[in-house]
């Protein structure tokens, strides 16, 4: 049961992990200023090969759960990733966004009934303070929309996730996967071409192989992994994963690119891993109370096994040139 689990773990966190690559891939391969256009065609490609792969379609209510799903955990977390990435530095929106943890630990207990464990509020604590000294700097400016688009962009990923985990779809996990990356991008089309305008002509080989990079790899399978660990895993658990985000990109940006690495900067990924391991490593705890619509969520009810989670937090866009 215990290696089960490790392993759904270590699978999930690919998708943060993969995800912490975005910045690296948008900065060196793609055009610049194009972040909602990156967006578009890493959701929908992605989700419409999925679904010609799976050759499922919604049926009943899940139409409008898909529209939902895919609107929290892809279309809008990515425009309120755009808007806090342009309006705020990068450390200070990573550090915001860090909150998703608490956040879902919060929407948990409401729409799940679970029960909010003192390490998860530490632990959760610890991650946003280990991000902070991972990618926060001393002249970072704030500003008050940026700083709203980065917590809501924190709250919807984290209803998204919550949600996703109490809507659990009958359909096989690929063809969910495709319906939610379709919806969110289809969502996104419309403000791009409002925003950026329509795509740039004469794209160079290295920006078509950064957008299958991430319609791929960054969409298709991260996405897989990642809402196979929210059918698997407490939704909390999953929350913590994403904070891998900020390190791979902090790791990537020292490996490849030869930017400064502080002792402030190991600290704070060290205490961010430590956060995430002590999030994992408690036991599930029985929900504290009914909630109407979920099975298995009353005081008499066995804990869930063990073995049973919004860009993620993708690194921050980069600017126009």
């Amino acid at each position: 049961m215990l290696r089960n689990r490790l392993a759904i773990v270590l699978l999930t966190a690919l998708a943060p992990a993969i995800w912490g690559s975005t910045y690296l891939v948008t900065t060196e391969l793609l055009p610049p200023g194009r972040p909602l256009l990156a967006g578009v065609l890493r959701a929908l490609p992605a989700g419409l090969l999925l679904i010609a792969l799976t050759r499922r379609l919604p049926k009943g209510g899940w139409w409008w759960r898909s529209l939902v799903l895919g609107a929290l955990n892809i279309g809008a977390f990515f425009a309120l990733l755009f808007v806090a990435a342009y309006r705020l530095p990068g450390g200070v929106a990573a550090t915001v966004g860090a909150v998703q943890p608490l956040i879902a630990a919060g929407l948990s207990v409401l729409l799940l009934g679970d029960r909010l464990s003192p390490r998860t509020l530490v632990s959760g604590i610890a991650g946003v303070a280990g991000v902070s000294l991972l990618v926060l700097r001393a002249d970072a400016r704030l500003d008050a929309l940026g700083v709203a688009a980065a917590l809501g962009g924190a709250v919807v990923m984290a209803t998204g996730v919550v949600l996703s985990k109490r809507w659990t779809s009958p359909a096989p996990l690929l063809a969910t996967t495709g319906w939610q990356l379709t919806a969110g991008g289809l969502l996104l089309l419309p403000v791009a071409l409002l925003v950026e305008g329509p795509p740039p002509s004469g794209l160079t080989g290295a920006n078509l192989l950064g957008y299958g990079y991430l319609g791929l790899i960054g969409a298709a399978v991260a996405y897989a992994l990642w809402f196979r660990g929210i059918r698997a895993l407490p939704p909390t658990s999953v929350t913590f994963l994403a904070l891998l985000s900020p390190v791979v990109a902090t790791a990537l940006g020292w490996l490849v690119l030869g930017q400064d690495l502080s002792p402030v900067q190991a600290v704070g990924a060290v205490i961010v891993l430590g956060s995430l391991v002590a999030a994992q490593t408690q036991r599930p705890r029985t929900p504290a109370r009914p909630v109407a619509g979920v099975p298995g969520t009353g005081p008499a009810a066995p804990a869930a096994p063990a073995g049973d989670t919004a860009e993620h937090a993708d690194a921050r866009p980069r600017r126009a040139a």
